[in-house]
């Protein structure tokens, strides 16, 4: 299919680029993906849209602060004079945590990418933390291993110095309240580097109000990547490479995925990543002997969900808006029709609902 037929006209000014007052203070575009009716609600409104019997599933991942600025401090293979040294000083560095590879080894996207070789080092923050360029890569990716220069550990330094990763969309610097904003209230692990944002709306009231509905409530953990972002190049999506996310499914969440299938129970997924990793489960499990449904422990995701997809485990969909021409908005057309999703976008456009990261959401069932 060409990349252009999921496209759709947006206001620059509904690209939400702080999140509201209150968590919960979203609305809510409730989307038929049989007629393809919508109606606009409010996120408070969501248990009471439910049937009472749902499985819902939350992607528990924590966004790491993984922007971090420093200076380069010279080569280890090099014993620069004062003069060269001063030199090495002046060029700030961003680097920006993709994916960690191991204890205190890191992928990241580091600028300016060219003028930094194998065995530069990096000093962040009061020269508190040190990474040095292990490996180059291509468009400015590197490996990077990090050094504690003070009595805090790597891990605890980067919380301290990092700063939020917001979207490139969201033109702002981070602020101290994007901490706690650009994460879930159930987010447990860290190794994201964008937030799951259909759970941004979610307060552990509502949370409660689900479960007072006879619904039950598991979580997975898909570290959400930089790819998330990444725009579609080719004209067509079959053209398209996917990016990969890290998954994991614990064994008492996949019990309970794979006994609400076997029951007929319907799966709540709250959000695309936690689609993508279902799915991708599920696809890996076709493959395994007297296996079905999702499988258990960790994988990496690596599903295109395009028109024409049979959707396996999830039933209903909450999800923010997407942008245009992009895999994600892919995704919720193939689960509720192109037609109907750019229906419904239309109409969100024209009832000026907030957009992307920060902004409203959608119920697709």
């Amino acid at each position: 299919m060409r990349v252009s037929q999921f496209d759709y006209s947006l206001p620059h000014e509904l690209i939400a680029q702080r999140p509201l007052e209150q968590r919960e203070s979203s609305r809510l575009l409730l989307l038929n993906r049989r007629t393809g009716g919508f109606e606009d609600r409010l996120f408070p409104e969501l248990p009471q849209l439910l049937r009472g019997d749902e499985l819902v599933v939350l992607n528990n991942a924590r966004v790491l602060p993984a922007r971090l600025f420093g200076k380069r401090a010279g080569v280890f293979s090099e014993r620069p004079s004062q003069t060269s040294s001063a030199k090495h000083l002046l060029g700030q560095v961003e680097i920006f945590l993709t994916r960690k590879i191991e204890r205190d080894t890191w992928q990241a996207l580091v600028r300016p990418g060219r003028k930094l070789p194998v065995g530069e080092r990096i000093l962040i923050g009061n020269e508190q933390l040190e990474a040095e360029i292990l490996t180059r890569g291509e468009l400015g990716m590197r490996t990077l291993l990090f050094a504690s220069r003070n009595n805090q550990t790597v891990e605890e330094n980067i919380q301290r110095l990092g700063h939020v990763p917001l979207p490139p969309y969201i033109q702002r610097p981070d602020e101290l309240s994007d901490r706690e904003r650009y994460q879930t209230v159930f987010a447990q692990k860290p190794g994201a580097v964008a937030a799951p944002t259909a759970g941004l709306h979610f307060t552990p009231q509502i949370l409660d109000e689900i479960r007072g509905r006879g619904c039950e409530i598991c979580e997975l953990t898909l570290d959400v990547g930089l790819g998330t972002f990444q725009p579609i190049h080719s004209e067509t999506l079959e053209r398209h490479k996917i990016h990969t996310e890290s998954y994991e499914i614990s064994e008492q969440a996949a019990q309970k995925i794979n006994q609400a299938k076997r029951i007929h129970r319907p799966i709540l997924a709250v959000g695309t990543t936690v689609v993508r990793a279902l799915e991708d489960s599920a696809q890996r499990a076709k493959h395994q002997p007297d296996e079905s449904g999702v499988l258990a422990g960790p994988a990496e995701a690596s599903i295109f969900i395009t028109p024409g997809y049979t959707f396996q485990i999830v039933d209903t969909l909450l999800t923010n808006f997407h942008l245009p021409k992009s895999t994600l908005l892919a995704l919720v057309s193939s689960f509720a029709g192109r037609e109907k999703i750019l229906a419904a976008y239309r109409h969100a456009v024209e009832q000026k609902y907030r957009f992307f990261s920060y902004g409203d959401c959608m119920l697709i069932r």
